[in-house]
């Protein structure tokens, strides 16, 4: 009972940080499931059942506050489903330790454009203009979709890093839009850790509390994202992937344990100095807007 309270609150933390910055849940949960002893592919099968009940909820609770970009959703759906049930059903087969790497190195030199994005703006205010394409939308859904399966997380890192880097969508949109889009991939994948495990191997209790605490997080996730500002949110996002990757690179050569650790408190500590440097260009921009209508002239 006991670890179950505990994957409960992982749960809901989990779901907190991913429907706020549009990733991290799967990572997340399928790291205290590995770290607890559950095999690779029962320790996905049970993050991806919990998704179903958590992204339908999450997803919910963004398109009220509208937060959800429909026309992405409805590109990125299908090949994401395609994606996560090929994923899961490879995974029951496959070690995906050899494409941690890789995939690491990717998104970590994404997060990096991420911030450098939403830093290099000083006083200005972020722009966004039309949407990303189905010819770039499709195919990220597919590999985002795989990698999700296969690696206990990857549809929020993928999705949530491509749509900010291409600055098509503003940060909540695309926030909200990968959260939503997440039931689909949730389904994929569920459906083929079914196909690839089995009903008798997949641990419903763990999804059950994962599930649990993941719903009551997500309208909080929501109503959080739909007040950040896109600077702030966008720095935030690619400060988080820039840690969550730059960990799995350096366990993957082989640093220590207490290399890694310090490696992650400056990344933290950088990370931390850019939020409230981005909050402060926020509030100056704001500021100069408002001193900007007190100067227009009023109509007599």
């Amino acid at each position: 009972m006991r670890k179950l309270i505990v994957l409960g609150v992982v749960g809901l933390l989990a779901q907190l940080i991913d429907g706020s910055l549009g990733m991290a849940y799967g990572v997340t949960s399928s790291t205290l499931l590995l770290a607890v002893g559950v095999a690779p592919a029962a320790a996905s099968a049970a993050v991806h059942f919990s998704e179903i009940g958590t992204s339908l909820v999450s997803g919910a609770s963004h398109h009220k506050l509208g937060n959800v970009d429909w026309r992405t959703v409805s590109i990125l759906a299908l090949p994401g489903f395609i994606g996560a049930f090929l994923g899961a059903t490879l995974l029951s087969n496959m070690d995906a330790a050899v494409a941690k790497p890789v995939v690491a190195v990717i998104l970590l030199s994404l997060g990096f454009y991420v911030v450098y994005r939403f830093l290099k703006l000083g006083g200005a205010r972020p722009t966004f203009k039309g949407h990303p394409s189905a010819l770039f939308l499709a195919p990220m859904g597919l590999v985002a979709g795989t990698l999700d399966a296969v690696g206990g997380g990857g549809w929020g890192p993928v999705g949530t890093t491509s749509l900010l880097s291409s600055g098509r969508l503003e940060p909540r949109k695309v926030v909200g839009s990968i959260d939503t889009s997440e039931f689909v991939v949730a389904v994929g994948g569920s459906l083929g850790f079914l196909f690839g495990l089995g009903a008798a191997n997949i641990n419903w209790g763990y999804a059950g509390a994962l599930l649990a605490g993941g719903v009551v997080a997500a309208p909080i996730a929501a109503w959080l994202v739909k007040r950040l500002a896109a600077r702030v949110l966008g720095v935030a996002a690619g400060g988080l992937i820039i840690l969550t990757n730059s960990k799995t690179l350096l366990e993957a050569v082989g640093v220590p344990g207490v290399g890694v650790a310090a490696a992650a408190a400056v990344i933290a500590v950088l990370w931390i100095s850019g939020i409230v440097w981005a909050v402060r260009q926020e509030r100056a921009a704001r500021a100069a807007e408002d001193d900007d209508r007190d100067l227009e002239p009023v109509a007599v």
